[in-house]
Order: C-alpha cells, then structure tokens, then sequence
C-alpha cells in the first residue's frame, strides 16, 4: 500500500487522479471476504490520511457476492460508511456476468445513501443500455468501459469493431443523461469521441473523466491533464498480482499485445 501511495502522490503532481484497487477476486471461503473488507477499509484510511482525492476499487466478487449476496452487501455497506466518514469515493467494478446482476442489485441497494459512489459498467454486454435506463430515481454516477471479461453471443458483442460502435452510441446517451460520467478507455476513438460529444453539449472538461490503468499510454494521460480534461488512473496493489494477469491473459489473449504495445509505445 505504501507503493501505492507514493505513485498516487507521484501522478497527483501532474495532475493525476488515482483510483486504488486491492489485487484479488472471486474467494472460496466467506472468511476471505471479510479479510478483504478488513483491506479495503484500510486502504480507505491510507487513502484519507495520505492520498486525498484518490478512490478505492472494489470487485464484489472479492466481498463474496457470489457466495452470499446478504453476507456481500453487509461488507459493501461497510466499506461505504467507513469511506463517507472519510470523504473517500468507492468504485464498484464490473465482472463476468455470471456476477453481474448480483453486483448491480447490491448496487443499487446502497444507491440512495451513497449516492456519490461509482459503478461501472460494460459497453460489450447486451443488457448495458438498459440497466443504465433502469436507474430512475436515483442516477448513478457510471465508469463506461468496454469490458475484458471473456462472454458468449447471448449475453455480449463479441465482435471488436461492434464493441467499439456500442461504446460510442452509450457515450451519447451517457453523457446526455447521467450525472459526472468517467470513460475507462485506452481508444483513442472512444477518447475523441468523449470530447467532441461533451463539446456539442457544451460540457466543461471537468464535468466527467477519462480512466486508465497506470502506466498504460502515459503520455495521453498527461496530455489530457494538460488539455484540462480530468484524468483518473486505475492502480493495482497487493500480492495476488499474478492470477490476475494470467487470467486477464486467458480471457483476452490480445490485452497481452495491447499492454506490449503501451509499454513500447508509453
């Protein structure tokens, strides 16, 4: 954690902000959710007293959504009163979809107390647009990316460049309609899009965000810091680093050429 601090320090000088994820995921065992829990409101109170202005990342799965929904969301519950307390902004990311409907129901649940808190959802997955239209008295602030879970036909696109013309027909309607949006994008297409959409609607740049991972094109990332634009990058920390490789690896074996490229390309 203290690694993680010093980097979230490091890019807030250029203007950077940071969102901080635990490595880790699905766990066997209700016992590792609640160490996980235990690890996140820890990473809650570094966050406060060490790295204002940063969030934290949370997989449900790692809080045990897909052992017991009611165990799941009495650790969520935690975690966002702990972090309201200290003014820190918690993330929900998105799975598989195996997961999917537990993790936006337990969402949901917590919408209206913690209206501030972010989730993020898939562009890739049939079902994205409406859940997005579901929210009606509560709107929530979303991460729209495309996702890099492995999915079949019936419940996601499957092909790239209809991957890519989904996730620009959302940005419209997202940006038109919810409330502080973040685009968790690498594209540069996607990127271009963002602005030249939040441009026609008469934006300002400081009205959504644009999400990385860290060390992934750095140098868009402090160009659009320099362009005004704010800019969140995603960093992971712990020890349970390599299956999470391996199997973001096994599920999108072309991330590996995507990640080879930024590092050659910055």
């Amino acid at each position: 954690m203290d690694e993680a601090i010093t980097v979230a320090r490091k890019l807030n000088a250029k203007g950077i902000d940071v969102s901080l994820d635990l490595l880790g995921e699905t766990v066997s065992e209700l016992e590792e959710s609640a160490a996980a829990t235990d690890a996140y409101v820890d990473t809650i109170h570094a966050i406060a007293e060490k790295a204002p202005g940063a969030t934290v990342s949370v997989k449900l799965s790692q809080l045990g959504v897909a052992l017991d929904q009611s165990v799941c969301a009495g650790h969520l519950k935690r975690m966002l009163a702990v972090a309201d307390q200290c003014g820190v902004t918690v993330e929900v990311d998105m799975e598989h979809s195996s997961v999917g409907p537990q993790t936006l129901a337990t969402y949901r649940t917590f919408l209206p107390s913690f209206p501030h808190t972010r989730i993020a959802q898939q562009a890739a997955l049939r079902r994205c647009q409406e859940n997005l239209i579901s929210f009606t008295e509560v709107k929530p602030r979303i991460r729209l990316v495309k996702g890099a879970y492995r999915e079949n036909l019936d419940t996601a696109i499957c092909n790239a460049d209809e991957v890519t013309a989904q996730y620009l027909h959302l940005t419209d309607w997202v940006l038109r309609h919810l409330p502080d949006p973040a685009f968790g994008t690498h594209d540069s297409t996607c990127i271009d899009h963002v602005k030249a959409v939040a441009n026609q609607l008469g934006l300002d740049r400081r009205d959504f965000e644009f999400q990385m991972l860290y060390g992934v094109r750095r140098n868009l990332q402090e160009q659009l810091a320099a362009e005004g634009y704010r800019v969140r990058v995603y960093v992971p920390f712990g020890s349970q680093w390599y299956p999470y490789l391996m199997r973001r690896m096994a599920e999108r074996p072309a991330n590996l050429l995507f990640f080879l490229r930024s590092l050659i390309g910055g």
